[in-house]
């Protein structure tokens, strides 16, 4: 599609992106800043705040505010200059890396945090490994470089073969750990000075002309702007310059350094995801693909999210628009059911807080609040029957039994299982045989979360206990196939919340057998989500 017309200014002025880290890298707080920047908080909190002290705006459900992690994306939006920023935070911890997966089939570009001490790691590199697929574009930024951090170059070199991407550096640091004063800013030729007094305080920017500056001196301690001159030369010559072209194309990434905690770098950052972070893209489909420039409006649902406000059992349905322009009180087509639905009350999220969206345009997030009509992967149109696809649904790798504690309760507890299913937050199976449901989760944390969840939304206490199954899988094929199959492996089968059959397995060695027993039956490890 080179012929495309311009998108229209609103549509062109927005980013829509992801902030993709390994644990404890500094997510939560980056997110704070950029909504500190964005003049979207006066304050921003602390993840492991003390007292009185503000508590992150980003991580709004109990446990996330227990234990310092994010355990559920949350969708943002703020300006920034004359730019509208939409944020998507993901949970950092592996356990999670499913919801993760999803989010980022609904944004345009991604910002990898990487720790300066610690460099690329493990969750890093699968996060990774998911923008690859989608050729994302990618920003990085390096963390924490006001504490005993590694050597840059080192820093450049990993990320260089861990995740065979050419770096380009936006800004350099100047000095490392207790000597980190600032950076000098390669793109506009300035020097940035951090102020460690005030952390919510934006730094000073000192414009120099070009590294040979009598100005430096006046700033820089002598050693370290020896050391710092050596090491720009050095970069210049091994190091590729910003081509915004690779940029997009998800070949390149640019760098910058700094602290989240102390606001450093923070803005610089933001100004490079402006100036050089793609407009809203064409997004995939069958039977075609969807331009943002397109007039009626199409979105489709990435996230679902039960129970946002215990006090109402309500679920929001995050969509990502991928045309046109919305307006509240439209009438869209849910393509799945081929129903039309009036989107009253959709609304704009600025972390916990939210507030009715009177507009909405390509690439903004908005939340629709229903009943359960809509489910992870379901496109909504003008009419039009597209389905947007690539959202991926993976068989969970642990399965447990659950149980109420309350045995009178099994009705409630299989209503409070299949709303955490449809959230995408597990996997509930309905075996043939027997009584009880099976969960699957990707990780262990998350049985902890689901039965603090069910207990704090639905006051049931449950026990979750070992299961003899190991593995699921989606059977499919044709019908007689699968029923034949079906009948002779009665205590293996169960159903999924959308009513699919599936198959439990105990080994390898039972899936091979089937492979060679039953030839004209498939079975899948992820399933196209809704379809």
């Amino acid at each position: 599609m080179t012929n495309r017309s311009a998108l229209p200014p609103e549509i062109a002025r927005r980013r829509t992106f992801a902030i993709i880290s390994h644990p404890d890298a500094g997510k939560t707080t980056l997110t704070e800043k950029f909504l500190l920047y964005g003049g979207a908080i006066q304050m921003a909190g602390q993840v492991r705040a003390k007292g009185e002290a503000r508590r992150t705006r980003s991580d709004f459900m109990q446990m996330e505010k227990d234990r310092g992690i994010s355990v559920s994306a949350s969708a943002m939006s703020f300006d920034f200059g004359k730019y509208r920023f939409n944020l998507v935070d993901t949970p950092g911890h592996s356990d999670f890396s499913e919801d993760t997966y999803r989010t980022l089939t609904a944004v345009d570009a991604a910002v990898m945090v990487i720790d300066g001490a610690k460099g690329v790691e493990s969750q890093t590199q699968k996060l990774f490994e998911v923008c690859r697929l989608r050729d994302l574009p990618i920003l990085t930024f390096c963390n924490k470089m006001d504490r005993e951090s590694r050597d840059t170059f080192d820093i450049i070199d990993e990320i260089q073969e861990n995740l065979a991407i050419d770096v380009t550096p936006a800004s350099w640091p100047i000095g490392v750990g207790r000597e980190f004063i600032g950076c000098y800013d390669i793109l506009r030729d300035r020097l940035e000075l951090m102020d460690r007094a005030d952390r919510n305080k934006v730094a000073e920017s000192i414009q120099i002309n070009g590294l040979d500056d009598p100005k430096l001196a006046d700033h820089v301690p002598a050693h370290l702007l020896e050391k710092f001159r050596e090491e720009i030369e050095m970069a210049k010559e091994l190091l590729p310059p910003l081509d915004p072209e690779a940029l997009l194309n998800g070949s390149m990434t640019p760098i910058w350094f700094g602290s989240a905690m102390n606001s450093f770098g923070v803005k610089e950052l933001m100004d490079g995801l402006a100036t050089y972070g793609p407009e809203p893209q064409v997004q995939t489909a069958q039977p075609r693909n969807v331009a943002p420039e397109e007039k009626t409006v199409t979105g489709f649902v990435f996230k679902v999210q039960a129970n946002m406000d215990p006090k109402h059992r309500d679920r929001v349905a995050f969509v990502r628009l991928a045309s046109g322009h919305f307006e509240r009180g439209m009438k869209l087509t849910h393509v799945r059911s081929k129903k039309q639905m009036a989107v009253t009350n959709p609304v704009l999220f600025l972390a916990a807080d939210r507030e009715l969206a009177e507009e909405a345009w390509a690439g903004d997030i908005i939340g629709i609040p229903n009943h359960g009509q809509l489910r992870i992967g379901d496109t909504l149109t003008e009419g039009e029957a597209i389905r947007v696809s690539g959202i991926p649904s993976f068989a969970p790798e642990l399965l447990q039994t659950c149980r109420a504690g309350d045995p009178m309760k099994a009705k409630h507890l299989e209503k409070a299982l299949m709303q955490f299913a449809e959230e995408g937050a597990a996997k509930v199976f309905k075996p043939t045989f027997g009584s009880g449901f099976i969960v699957g989760v990707v990780g262990a944390l998350q049985f902890e979360v689901l039965a603090s969840r069910i207990e704090l939304e639905y006051g049931l206490p449950v026990r979750f206990e070992g299961s003899q199954f190991t593995s699921a899988r989606w059977v499919s094929g044709d019908k007689d196939a699968v029923d034949k199959f079906v009948a002779a492996n009665k205590q293996h089968i169960a159903t999924d919340n959308d009513g699919d059959t599936v198959y439990l397995t105990r080994l390898q060695w039972d899936i091979d057998r089937v492979g060679r027993d039953y030839p004209d039956v498939t079975l899948t490890a992820t399933k196209e989500m809704m379809v």
